[in-house]
């Protein structure tokens, strides 16, 4: 994450979800630790040695600011709006009518060997991934 991204979050942290320092430690430092569990799933012992703080600060800030991040759902995640049966868009006319979808099926393909590589599973088996309606 670039230094910009980091303190828009920073930012939006205070304003919006009401996150504060405290006398100890200030917001961005939070951020900071909180991040770095996420993602490097590192340990609170790694991180008090990283930051020089103990197990428990660590521990009430990261949850500290993962209940700050919760409070910011309705404006991080956007509801996806459900596509009407008069949507004029070419892309939905081949979905029209249907009641469902059947996505993550796999059907089994016969390719030249060159190919296989290309339509191997994670299983290992050569197949192409089908989205049904």
């Amino acid at each position: 994450m670039d230094r910009r991204c980091f303190a828009i979050l920073c930012h939006l942290l205070r304003t919006s979800a009401g996150l504060v320092g405290t006398e100890v430690i200030d917001v961005e430092e939070m951020v900071a630790m909180f991040l770095h569990i996420l993602a490097h799933d590192v340990k609170n012992r790694m991180i008090q040695k990283e930051f020089a703080r103990s197990g428990e600060t660590v521990s009430r800030h990261f949850n500290i600011v993962l209940l700050a991040i919760l409070r910011l759902h309705d404006e991080l995640l956007k509801k996806p709006q459900p596509v009407t049966n008069s949507c004029t868009d070419p892309r939905w006319k081949w979905f029209e009518n249907c009641l469902g979808a059947l996505d993550g099926t796999y059907i089994k393909v016969n390719v030249s060997a060159i190919d296989r590589p290309r339509y191997k599973t994670r299983k290992s088996e050569v197949a192409t991934n089908v989205l049904g309606a």
